[in-house]
């Protein structure tokens, strides 16, 4: 099998650009990856596109081909939907493809237009990646949810609203420096604790924003990037993927998130490392609760230690796991379709020492992304690695 090599990346910056649509989003984002490839769009063999809710936001469907063309690329193009996991699960599609010999070039990523709906009209949009007989129908949305997977952690294993609110200060912080972040601004735990109530215990100050924005990987075999002599030290190792119930009560538990564990571990066997490898991570925090309960399905901390990781400074950029370097979705932002590919861009260029936040991981070697859809019923893992 090949491995599959992270040639170039790109990113628009995310925020509130209600203005543009996806595919002039998507463009911007694969031209910068384009350039810093040095990939020919000729030499690419497919585009693997992640979005959620381009019917609803934009009326349009059959995105595959419509940002095969707003990139540049004459390839075939196909659209992937896992809800917020679109982008991650398109990335692992690629890997695979790479891998078993019937690519040597992919174009991959994501967009999501959001901030035209307004929040009401973005809140609702969101809410069919729940279940819509027995969840949405009955008035439950992703804040809702999520305060009820935080109750279920603080009755199990304790924990405070506090222990979040250094979740969302630590990735403030983080996203200080990162020009592509939507919120470059530090906060303080009163911020937090004193911010409107959204659903108990969570604030405004514990949610991801709703985002516009666009993420473009271009994604390589090992041959094919030593013969045309490519500057791309970053590898994927590792892919997983797992699943749940899709509603909450049909769950086990509500303070754990088996299909991230299940990505998680099929990962880590796949790149041939166990959790105390891994250096630093970003992860999928639409919530702060979810950046607890990912750092723990990843056996990055023990069940139960995660909730007091930020706050004892363990997941800080010069904590002994930085979590989150980018900001996060908590401060980078969350434009859905496009968060999964994000991801994979910023820990690349952390690992290759081009990222605003690279010294504070200036040895470290392997790090994962975790990306997650709806209440985690979705999940993909990603390992990634740099030469030495």
């Amino acid at each position: 099998m090949s491995n599959v090599r992270v040639a170039g990346v790109g990113l628009t910056p995310f925020g509130n650009t209600p203005e543009r649509t996806s595919r002039d989003l998507f463009a911007e984002a694969s031209i910068t990856a384009f350039e810093d490839s040095g990939v020919p769009r000729d030499d690419v063999d497919a585009l693997l596109y992640g979005n959620f809710m381009g019917e609803l936001s934009e009326h349009q469907g059959h995105h595959g081909p419509l940002m095969a063309e707003a990139a540049g690329v004459q390839a075939p193009a196909t659209r992937y939907e896992s809800a917020c996991a679109s982008s991650g699960t398109a990335v692992r599609d690629a890997v695979m493809r790479i891998r078993n010999g019937e690519d040597d070039v992919l174009l991959v990523g994501g967009a999501e237009r959001m901030t035209n709906l307004g929040t009401a009209g973005a809140t609702e949009a969101l809410a069919i990646a729940a279940d819509d007989l027995w969840e949405v129908r009955a008035g439950t949305t992703f804040p809702g949810a999520y305060a009820l997977m935080a109750q279920a952690y603080f009755t199990e294993y304790g924990g405070e609203h506090e222990d979040l609110a250094h979740i969302a200060v630590k990735n403030h912080e983080n996203a200080l420096n990162n020009d592509k972040a939507q919120y470059q601004s530090a906060i303080e735990v009163d911020d937090v604790l004193e911010a409107p109530q959204v659903s108990s215990p969570l604030g405004l100050y514990d949610s991801c924003p709703l985002s516009d924005g666009a993420a473009a990987i271009v994604l390589t075999s090992e041959e094919y990037a030593d013969e045309h002599g490519l500057d791309a030290p970053v590898s994927i190792t590792g892919t997983g993927q797992g699943g749940d119930r899709m509603a909450l009560h049909d769950r086990e538990h509500l303070a754990r998130s088996p299909a991230a564990r299940e990505a998680g571990e099929q990962a880590y066997a796949d790149a041939g490392i166990d959790a105390a490898d891994v250096d630093f991570a970003e992860v999928h925090d639409c919530f702060t609760i979810a950046e607890v309960l990912a750092i723990e399905s990843l056996d990055l901390f023990p069940v139960g230690e995660g909730i007091s990781a930020a706050r004892d400074g363990r997941t800080t950029a010069d904590g002994e796991t930085p979590i989150n370097l980018s900001g996060g979705l908590k401060a980078k932002g969350h434009p859905v379709g496009a968060t999964g590919a994000s991801q994979i861009a910023e820990v690349a260029t952390l690992l290759s020492g081009d990222h605003p936040n690279s010294e504070f991981v200036e040895s470290g070697t392997t790090a994962v992304a975790h990306n997650a859809g709806g209440t985690v019923a979705s999940a993909t893992v990603h390992v990634l690695e740099v030469d030495n």
